[in-house]
């Protein structure tokens, strides 16, 4: 706006509005020399802030990008037997089987009646597993179905190989776990006994038991053979809200689960007693957690946005790892010092157990990243979003950090 002194600029930058008054020559009024130069280099200085704001926003640091599904991707998978072989699944009721680098000629998975919500491949990557919604498991074989498992009533809400055969564990909304053969295609064992969704689970890494979390605040130890509860964990000083996540020493002794109250808890699997608690540094839902196998190691990454690294024989918190929002997957690789992390904010981490660094961050998606699997090398990383993307991110860090 013009007047007697000369021009009004007004400078917009971000939620603060800058005016700026220009003298008949187009100085800065009342200023020297000096003055405008100063004014001139910061405002050049925020024009190439906001270029390297935009250019990160725009970075994509995968090496391929799968898009043929029409709606969010809610998992995925790596074959341990082929490392190229990836599978995907989503709300658009289909899983693709599809190789690394080649955008041609996708297989489809089509046979579920809702979303496809779980994958897995077995150890050798023979067969891979889908679940949905619809509470069907299906197994195919070469990309052909080979069985369809059904008997839960309801949605499947995890699945998981034995660590050694071909049998299969599923938990599902209507409190119920299964376990099929899944050469024949028939169901071994039901198990009952929770009184909410069985929302996790997995088999001890010796086979011998297997273990399973519910939204009912338990955790129960079984019997594979017998469908019998060994132990049952439930009560104080266990959790107070649902449990959502679970792992397992390598050495099969303990299991560490994480809840919506906020906390982590030790169970020893022999005596069904908790050993531990892991709270005061989390605020909401730990979605995942993980021990190491190398030191005595724990590590919980919850919806308030952090990854905490914690030592087990003091159960204090050893090192605090941020991000921009929540954590949704984390993966601590046998043997490995590394623990990679999926969050919300669209980024994939690799973090140092050891001194709490970040080791590598890869960006690429524009929205959260839903599931996340990581080759047993640690090179090769899917994750699947609600961009409706699966990209494949590889870590070419050299293996002196594991």
């Amino acid at each position: 706006m013009e007047g007697d002194d000369g021009a009004r600029v007004f400078l917009d930058e971000g939620d603060i509005v800058e005016e700026v008054v220009l003298d008949e020559d187009g100085m800065h009024g009342g200023d020297s020399d000096e003055d405008v130069e100063g004014v001139v280099e910061e405002m050049g200085d925020m024009m190439l802030e906001m270029d390297d704001e935009e250019d990160e926003d725009k970075t994509d640091d995968s090496d391929h990008t799968f898009t043929g599904h029409t709606d969010s991707i809610y998992c995925v998978a790596i074959s341990p037997g082929d490392l190229g072989l990836v599978a995907s699944g989503g709300g658009d009721e289909v899983g693709y089987l599809w190789r690394v680098g080649v955008a041609e000629d996708p297989q489809p998975l089509r046979g579920h009646k809702d979303s496809v919500v779980q994958l897995a491949f077995n150890n050798d990557g023979s067969l891979l597993a889908s679940a949905g919604l619809d509470g069907v498991i299906i197994i195919w074989q070469n990309g052909v179905s080979k069985h369809h498992l059904d008997g839960p009533g309801e949605g499947i809400e995890f699945i998981k190989w034995h660590p050694r055969g071909n049998l299969l564990l599923a938990g599902s909304e209507d409190f119920s776990a299964w376990l099929w053969n899944a050469d024949s295609g028939r169901c071994l064992n039901v198990f009952t006994g929770h009184s909410g969704s069985v929302t996790c689970g997995d088999f001890t890494p010796d086979g011998k038991l297997l273990c399973t979390g519910s939204g009912d605040s338990s955790f129960r130890v079984w019997n594979p053979r017998t469908a019998a509860t060994i132990h049952v964990v439930q009560g104080h000083p266990y959790h107070t809200e649902g449990v959502v996540s679970v792992a397992i020493h390598a050495d099969s002794s303990i299991a560490i689960t994480g809840s919506t109250d906020a906390t982590a808890c030790i169970v020893n699997l022999q005596t069904g007693k908790v050993s531990g608690t892991l709270s005061g540094e989390h605020t909401k839902s730990v979605e995942c957690v993980g021990l190491s196998s190398v030191l005595p190691l724990a590590a919980t990454g919850s919806l308030d946005g952090k990854l905490v690294v914690w030592d087990l024989q003091s159960l204090t918190r050893r090192h605090t790892c941020e991000h921009e929002e929540g954590v949704v997957k984390l993966i601590w690789p046998t043997g490995s010092h590394l623990i990679y992390t999926a969050s919300l904010d669209g980024s994939v981490r690799i973090w140092d157990s050891r001194s709490g660094l970040l080791v590598k961050r890869f960006h690429g998606h524009a929205d959260s990243i839903t599931d996340m699997a990581v080759s047993k090398d640690g090179r090769l990383i899917i994750t699947g979003s609600d961009d409706m993307t699966a990209k494949i991110f590889v870590n070419e860090e050299p293996p002196s950090s594991r």
